[in-house]
């Protein structure tokens, strides 16, 4: 007999499992009900369509239910509910919202997929038809719509995470005035504020508002206009407003069958994918996974991991063992002309964890200087003081930063340290690398202070240095010095430290930096050899230092 799995929800996730379980098995019986009227699109080109840039509506549709039908002889049914589960019969209750009727469905598999939902507060004018969300296709269309229609010249955000971001870039294009309001003090919460003190400085130079630290306490609409009242009582004016701010599991479907849910309020399963209930798998946005770093369990919804549980659910449902190892969190993002990627923990995990670890920031090119056309890029990375283990990097930059943020990926799912960053042989040519890649130098760097050759401080350390017992030392030319430095520095340029020693007192902690952290490195390297033995290296110099300290006196 034929086996009959059922499949709840699309995307990337329902939609992958389906593919997935029809090249394992020709003879099963797959139904995939979705309660909207797509069942596969490609939710993160959505920004782009409202702006533009993919300009054909077609193109946002991945499969759809003839497609499906055709190539992989899937019964799909859209624009049908499944309202409830009944584990004990293996049955499910379904409202197909065509007819207006509810039918039960039987099943020998069942594969939960239903995501996740916008996160909306519960505000006055919240359900204003001037205010929208960003989650599937009919939200775009609605969102692209009234822009068009109301030549709107205004909008405020509300959410500063990949989507926010995203959408404020695709509106300002448009010639939307933006203006983004995000509670937390930063925008794109997996950086650490540093990193995103440098995207702050980006968004600013694109003319785009930037509200941190506030929350939205009231939204008053007229005929004109809307307003959107923070809890500081400041108004902002918009034609629209669109939020942001964050997605929930939709596993309310999978507690009401019974289903256990995990901690994180997600739908907890094993590492097979598989429920509480050992005939029901769920896999997407709605299910708790487990932090590739910590081990902890969290909720990430990104549509790489969705695809890779989809599959892995179908194929342990044909008899195949595969396991889920985890989730890093890898991901990236364009801010206009820059790019942001991360991948793995940020210091805010590590540190509600407990984890010992150390942390640098590297500050390169994305080829060889010599080369025209070279942009910046910082590199954050974050690894075990103990043993090398990398658990983080974040990487703001330009050109670049995508092949950079994959390799360190790669090295971390592969359990390498540091010190094997060291002895990647990536690809270099003058247009593209250079001999000793960026991510090569963060390998040196850190390998080099878990050795001992260098110690190191950070930016948020500078306020609590005793000025008493230290010296702060500026090895950064007279005329960088001139054009600003940290207060009460003493400045002796690189080139003539050897020669001046006598002017830096033994007996006390000398706090060393430069612009980006390798003349203070060779610095200190100079200092150890001549005597001085407690000697720091400002991680990633002055540069992030003046990025950070700036962006967080201005909140």
């Amino acid at each position: 007999m034929a086996l009959k799995v059922v499949i709840v929800g699309g995307v990337a996730g329902g939609a992958s499992a389906a593919a997935r379980l029809r090249r394992l098995d020709e003879n099963a019986e797959i139904i995939i009900f979705e309660k909207g009227e797509f069942i596969s699109f490609a939710n993160c080109g959505l920004p782009y369509y409202v702006g533009g840039v993919i300009t054909k509506k077609e193109r946002l549709v991945v499969q759809t239910p003839e497609s499906m039908k055709r190539r992989f002889n899937i019964d799909v049914r859209t624009n049908s509910e499944v309202i409830s589960i009944n584990p004990a019969e293996k049955t499910v209750v379904v409202h197909d919202h065509r007819k207006n009727t509810r039918y039960t469905e039987s099943y020998d598999k069942l594969i939960l997929s239903p995501g996740a939902r916008p996160v909306l507060p519960d505000i006055e004018g919240i359900n204003s038809e001037r205010v929208f969300t960003l989650r599937d296709i009919p939200d775009t269309y609605r969102l692209r719509n009234f822009v068009e229609k109301y030549d709107v010249k205004r909008a405020v955000l509300i959410g500063a995470g990949f989507i926010g971001l995203e959408v404020a870039e695709n509106l300002h294009s448009l010639g939307v005035e933006v203006a983004v309001v995000e509670l937390a003090n930063q925008v794109l919460g997996p950086l650490d504020f540093e990193m995103a003190a440098l995207v702050h400085q980006h968004l600013k130079s694109k003319g785009v508002e930037l509200y941190l630290g506030r929350s939205v306490k009231a939204i008053e609409d007229s005929q004109e206009h809307a307003t959107v009242v923070l809890n500081d009582s400041q108004a902002l004016r918009a034609d629209m407003v669109v939020f942001g701010t964050g997605v929930r599991p939709e596993a309310g479907l999978a507690a009401r069958a019974g289903l256990k849910l995990g901690v994180t309020g997600g739908i907890l399963v094993d590492e097979y994918m598989r429920t509480s209930d050992p005939d029901i798998y769920a896999v997407g946005d709605a299910v708790e996974v487990k932090d590739f770093v910590t081990g902890d369990p969290r909720l990430i919804p990104l549509a790489g991991p969705a695809n890779k549980q989809g599959r892995i659910a179908a194929d342990n449902i044909c008899g195949r063992n595969e396991k889920y190892e985890g989730t890093q969190g890898t991901s990236i993002v364009k801010v206009f002309d820059m790019t942001v990627a991360v991948t793995g923990n940020n210091e805010r995990l590590l540190s509600r964890k407990g984890t010992d670890y150390e942390k640098y920031i590297v500050h390169a090119s994305s080829h060889a200087e010599y080369y025209p056309g070279a942009t910046p890029m910082a590199i954050k990375l974050i690894f075990s003081k103990k043993n090398g283990k990398i658990l983080g990097a974040q990487i703001v930059g330009y050109e670049g930063v995508d092949k950079r943020i994959d390799v360190i990926s790669t090295a971390m799912r592969a359990k390498m340290t540091v010190y094997d960053l060291q002895k990647l042989e990536l690809a270099y040519a003058p247009p593209y690398s250079s001999a000793r890649d960026p991510v090569n130098i963060a390998g040196y760097t850190a390998s080099n202070i878990l050795k001992g050759d260098v110690r190191v401080f950070h930016w948020d350390q500078v306020s609590s240095i005793d000025r008493s017992q230290s010296v702060l030392l500026d090895v950064r030319t007279p005329r960088e010095y001139m054009l600003g430095t940290i207060e009460g520095a003493v400045n002796i340029p690189l080139d003539e430290l050897r020669g001046r020693l006598s002017e830096i007192p033994r007996d006390k902690s000398i706090y060393v930096f430069c612009h980006v952290g390798l003349r203070g490195y060779l610095a200190c390297r100079i200092l150890y050899q001549n005597g001085y033995s407690s000697v720091y290296n400002l991680s990633g110099g002055w540069k992030t230092y003046a990025s950070a300290v700036l962006q967080r006196t201005m909140l």
